[in-house]
C-alpha cells in the first residue's frame, strides 16, 4: 500500500514563528472571548505575523462546516446550535485589539435557511455600534445562491463584501464540494447590485493544476459581474488527507499574475505565495 507523502515547501514559503506580545494579546482575546478565528482553523500560515499585529480574521457559527472541500483544514460534520451571543463578543474583540478594518468570515451552514445571512448583518451592527470608524469586510460562502441572504448581507453595514472562487470551474468537483461556479459569479454580481459604490473582492488559489488561459477567462468573469479586488495566493496542502499540491507557484509569476489582472480593470490585485483573502485586507481598499 502506497503511503502519501507532504510535498517539502520551497524557501520562499518560509514564515516566521508564532511569538511575541501581539501575538500573545490577541490569543489571549480570541481564548477569552470563545472566538473562533479562521486564522487557526484553516491552519493560515500567516497566523505569527499576522496576530503579531493584532489583527485576526473572526469566523462565526462555530468551528464545524457543513461542507468538506478538498483543500479546507476547517472540520466538517453537523454544526453546533447558532450562538446568539456571538455577535456582541467579536465586537467585544475587534475593540480590545483597536482594530480600524476588520474581516469577519464563517463555515458553511447549509443547515441554516438563510446559510447564516442574518448572523452575519448582526455581528456588522454590533461592530458598528461599538466602534463606528471601523471597516468592515465580510467573506461570506455562497448561501447555496439565496438572493435574499446575498442582499441581507450586502445591506448590512458593512463595507467590502467578499466572497471567493478558489479556483477554476474545470476543478470544481475536485476542490469545492457542494459549490458552483456560476452561483459564485451570481453572489458577487448580486451583491454589488444591492449598493452603488460597494467595493467587492474574490480570491483564488494556485497550484492545484489551473491553466493560465482558464485564469485569464476567471478574470475577465469577475471584472464582467464588477469585483474590484482579487486576491491570488498559493494553495498548502493542510495534510496529507487534502488535496495534493500540483506546482508551486513562482514569486515572480505571481508578479506577472497580477500584472495581466490589474489589465482587466481591478481596483486593486494583492499577489503571492502567502497572500489569502484576509491578508493584509486594510490595504487592498481607499484608507478610512
Amino acid at each position: 500500500m502506497s503511503v502519501a507523502v507532504a510535498r517539502r515547501h520551497p524557501d520562499w514559503l518560509k514564515v516566521r514563528a508564532p511569538g511575541g506580545a501581539g501575538f500573545a494579546e490577541t490569543s489571549a482575546t480570541v481564548r477569552e472571548l470563545g472566538l473562533h478565528t479562521v486564522c487557526q482553523e484553516a491552519r493560515c500560515p500567516n497566523v505569527g505575523e499576522c496576530w503579531g499585529h493584532r489583527t485576526a480574521t473572526f469566523m462565526l457559527l462555530g468551528d464545524v462546516c457543513t461542507r468538506n472541500c478538498g483543500f479546507c483544514a476547517v472540520a466538517h460534520g453537523r454544526p453546533r446550535t447558532v450562538d446568539a451571543d456571538e455577535p456582541r463578543r467579536v465586537a467585544e474583540g475587534v475593540a480590545r485589539l483597536g482594530l480600524r478594518h476588520v474581516v469577519v468570515t464563517s463555515v458553511d451552514r447549509d443547515d441554516l435557511p438563510d446559510g447564516g445571512a442574518a448572523h452575519f448583518a448582526a455581528t456588522a451592527r454590533a461592530i458598528k455600534a461599538m466602534l463606528p470608524g471601523c471597516r468592515i469586510e465580510v467573506l461570506v460562502p455562497d448561501f447555496k445562491g439565496r438572493s435574499a441572504s446575498v442582499v441581507e448581507v450586502a445591506q448590512a453595514p458593512i463595507d467590502v463584501f467578499n466572497h471567493n472562487l478558489e479556483t477554476v470551474p474545470r476543478l470544481y468537483p475536485r476542490v469545492r464540494a457542494g459549490a458552483r461556479y456560476g452561483r459564485s459569479l451570481d453572489v458577487l454580481r448580486e451583491a454589488k447590485a444591492t449598493r452603488a459604490g460597494f467595493l467587492t473582492k474574490a480570491g483564488l488559489m494556485l497550484g492545484l493544476g489551473e491553466q493560465e488561459t482558464e485564469l485569464m477567462r476567471v478574470f475577465e468573469a469577475l471584472r464582467a459581474v464588477g469585483c474590484d479586488v482579487l486576491t491570488l495566493g498559493q494553495y498548502l496542502r493542510p495534510s496529507v488527507e487534502h488535496l495534493p499540491v500540483e506546482r508551486y507557484v513562482h514569486p515572480d509569476e505571481f508578479a506577472a499574475l497580477r500584472e495581466r489582472a490589474l489589465g482587466f480593470g481591478f481596483r486593486h490585485v494583492e499577489a503571492g505565495p502567502l497572500v489569502r483573502s484576509s491578508y493584509h485586507a486594510w490595504t487592498h481598499v481607499p484608507p478610512c
